[in-house]
């Protein structure tokens, strides 16, 4: 529970007193390496860049909400929820809660909201609606597309089961004392794409480090059988000395002083004395002078606590106009002194509070103030994204603490502790001077992933975190071999090509950006390529040359694939089918990072088709049967070339004739379906086999229904929903059955997206008799 707050006295800016020489030997121990083989490493001692890579688009950038305008959005928000949830055209079952509210300076806003089902929370069904000035809606991340439809909100397992069931898998933990600390709450389970009624139970006691429980178990209220598990208390990292000698907000006045900063919304700093429940007693001093840079003295860590609070509170502040974790002014608070000899510290939401143990044998408070940022980064996650802590999710929550935990770290720009890109390195946990963690090369811990893999969820979310870690270094400072304030890095790429690096602090923004306005709970690395890029394109513009490092850098942590920076992206057109005798035609589709025209050549293509040189059309008539790769080559401007390959089949006169539509239609989002129809001239039933190809681009096909038309009506369905399947675009064919239909008349594909949030067009579409 939250004290009782004490009136505040006067703000002062207190002095404490550190051992600065302790401190400098600390940090001279430790380097950080690299993640893989660099390639064209980087030698000599280059300095850290000064300047950015480029400056973000003012418009996109936040603003500064004060807590009370904050408040304002959030009342407005709070008014049309139900006005909100019909255009994006939810269940009649489903209402939104806001939770948090961002603005940019072009007056963008983004909403973030949970949702209810019949009253009931529904777990993983969050999502954020992005407002224009104007109050136009530009469009709404979502951690769930399934549409929620529960067939019943009554239980067949009793709460008591899921109960037991979830105390018995924090035990299987090795939980301690593990208890529920209330009853299993009816929810809706939605994270995974299967919307259905659970129970979620949060077993307390302790974990088997001495660290508070807060299990959450996800148990299915219709079987019985255990969903989805993830811990509530986000552990951090390390032990810590010192930053020097540094002021700190206390208030009050002598002889009566306390850890209490009013200017940071009355962050007070508690001591446990050695115990590990209750909130503790409030620093109090009668001279305003805490600590003497011994860990022996009590006061020293409360002064690394309230500094490393205070920093992290300026830097959400004054670097992405956020005041207080929450966004709402109101200050978290700290408590030392946790357990005896407990090696770590952990952020609690439930007390909106972080502790810090005091390490091996007492000796080491874990307060050092990159820890003292992690903590608090966990806090803002749970107040914008909320990623959840497990499988990739937890890995990402992981690294957003690291990262602004770094960030922090260089912000204070404290000689006695500057800022680098190593975790923990002030408090020697392995004790032998090394740090925990290394965002250059993160397995040199001996156990965080360097790239991403296919099992890398299955790790701790604080090693399945060094895929983000070294992602954020790499994108702020590049690959290959540098010094960086005095500290060695040598980051190499997963796929041995460099990354030249946009700067700490544009990467800062757009993970911020990405984190508050594009994650959510269930977003995993997949999802977080695609929101950091959503976030520099609204910072740096799409296709910017800070928006294609953001992708390559991603690539080069093994997520996604890298794109062209400057040079010609080729479409590929994919597999393609004509008739000899019959006219083809495909235009093929470039682009360029430089002015001036294109010049198209193509290498395979069958008898009888040329390509024109200019406008890259392919044309005519195919005189041979028979199927050949065909190579369309690119050159722009400045002789930067693209390229794609295909497969073309010319099919013999006679069996097969190809009927085609080449007329772009636009795919309504959550609309009515569109027909395009093809006239074909043809005696006869169609065939049994009737070959039906489409080409649809689209930002998440799971959304799109497909239905070919015979000229009588009726309908064969191609694809159906599938609210699972995030992949973009429809190239494919399909083969109906219509052979008792008649051939000739005007057949039509109807195509339809059923969900809103995403967009896309026919490009068109044939049938191959």
């Amino acid at each position: 529970m939250r004290s009782t707050p004490h009136r505040p006295g006067p703000q002062r800016r207190a002095v404490a007193t550190g051992a600065l020489v302790a401190v400098t030997a600390l940090l001279a121990v430790g380097v950080q390496a690299g993640t893989g083989t660099a390639a064209t490493p980087h030698s000599g001692t280059a300095a850290r860049p000064s300047a950015p890579h480029a400056v973000p688009a003012a418009g996109a950038l936040p603003v500064k909400l004060s807590p009370s305008q904050r408040a304002e959005l959030i009342r407005k928000a709070n008014s049309t929820t139900a006005a909100t949830a019909q255009r994006l055209q939810l269940g009649a079952q489903e209402k939104l809660v806001v939770k948090d509210v961002e603005k940019d300076a072009d007056g963008t806003v983004h909403t973030r909201y949970e949702r209810t089902y019949q009253g009931l929370p529904v777990l993983g069904g969050d999502l954020v609606v992005h407002t224009a000035k104007s109050g136009a809606v530009k469009g709404a991340t979502k951690a769930a597309k399934s549409a929620l439809k529960v067939a019943s909100v009554t239980p067949k397992v009793a709460p008591a089961t899921a109960e037991a069931a979830a105390v018995s898998s924090a035990k299987s933990l090795g939980s301690t004392k593990a208890a529920p600390d209330h009853s299993a709450r009816k929810v809706v389970w939605a994270a995974d794409g299967t919307p259905r009624l659970a129970w979620e139970t949060v077993v307390g006691g302790l974990q088997d480090d001495g660290t508070p429980n807060q299990l959450h178990v996800i148990t299915d209220a219709t079987t019985g059988k255990k969903i989805f598990q993830y811990q509530g208390i986000e552990n951090g990292i390390g032990k810590s000395e010192y930053s020097g000698q540094v002021t700190i907000g206390s208030s009050g006045a002598a002889p009566s002083f306390t850890l209490t900063d009013t200017a940071r919304g009355n962050h007070k700093t508690y001591n446990l004395n050695h115990g590990s429940s209750g909130t503790g007693s409030l620093f109090t001093n009668s001279t305003d002078t805490w600590g003497d840079g011994t860990p022996s003295n009590p006061e020293t860590a409360a002064v690394d606590a309230a500094y490393g609070a205070q920093e992290t509170w300026d830097y959400y502040k004054n670097v992405h106009g956020r005041t207080g974790i929450r966004g709402d002014g109101v200050g978290a608070y700290s408590r030392v002194h946790y357990g005896n000899s407990y090696v770590n510290a952990f952020w609690d939401d439930s007390c909106f509070c972080m502790t810090y143990g005091d390490g091996s044998g007492n000796a080491n408070p874990l307060t050092a103030l990159d820890v003292a940022g992690h903590e608090m980064s966990h806090g803002v996650t749970a107040a914008t994204a909320n990623l959840t802590y497990s499988g990739e999710s937890g890995g990402l929550n992981e690294a957003t603490s690291d990262i602004f935990g770094t960030a922090v770290e260089f912000y204070a720009n404290n000689p006695a502790d500057p800022g680098d890109y190593l975790i923990g390195e002030k408090i020697n946990i392995n004790g032998d001077g090394t740090p925990l963690r290394y965002m250059d090369k993160p397995s040199k811990d001996g156990a965080s992933a360097d790239y991403w893999s296919s099992t890398v969820g299955n790790k701790d979310v604080h090693y399945s975190s060094g895929v983000a870690n070294h992602f954020f270094y790499l994108l702020s400072e590049g690959s290959g071999a540098k010094d960086i304030g005095g500290v060695h890095y040598d980051s190499p790429t997963y796929d041995n090509q460099p990354v030249p690096g946009i700067g700490r602090a544009n990467a800062e923004k757009i993970w911020f950006k990405a984190l508050s306005q594009y994650m959510s709970a269930n977003t995993n690395y997949a999802g977080a390529r695609t929101a950091t890029l959503q976030a520099a394109a609204d910072l740096f513009g799409q296709g910017s040359a800070t928006y294609n490092t953001v992708a390559n850098t991603w690539a080069a942590v093994n997520v996604g694939s890298r794109v062209s920076d400057g040079g010609v992206s080729v479409t590929n057109p994919g597999n393609q089918t004509s008739t000899v005798g019959q006219a083809a035609g495909l235009q093929v589709k470039a682009s360029s990072g430089t002015t001036g025209a294109l010049t198209y050549a193509a290498s395979g293509l069958p008898a009888g088709l040329s390509i024109d040189a200019a406008s890259g059309l392919i044309s005519g008539t195919p005189t041979t049967a028979g199927t050949s790769t065909v190579t369309v080559t690119v050159t722009d401007a400045a002789k930067k070339t693209g390229t794609t390959s295909f497969s073309w089949t010319v099919n013999p006169a006679g069996s097969g004739n190809v009927y085609e539509s080449t007329t772009k239609m636009a795919i309504p989002d959550a609309g009515a379906a569109i027909t395009s129809p093809i006239a074909v001239s043809r005696s006869g039933n169609a065939p049994s086999a009737l070959k039906v190809t489409v080409d649809i681009t689209h930002s998440w096909r799971g959304d799109l229904v497909i239905d070919l038309l015979a000229p009588d009506g009726t309908a064969y369905r191609l694809k159906s929903a599938n609210l699972s399947d995030s992949a973009s675009d429809v190239k494919a064919t399909y083969s109906v059955n219509a052979s008792t239909k008649a051939a000739g008349g005007t057949w039509k594909l109807r195509v339809q997206d059923l969900y809103a949030g995403d967009s896309g067009t026919l490009n068109g579409w044939k049938l191959t008799f």
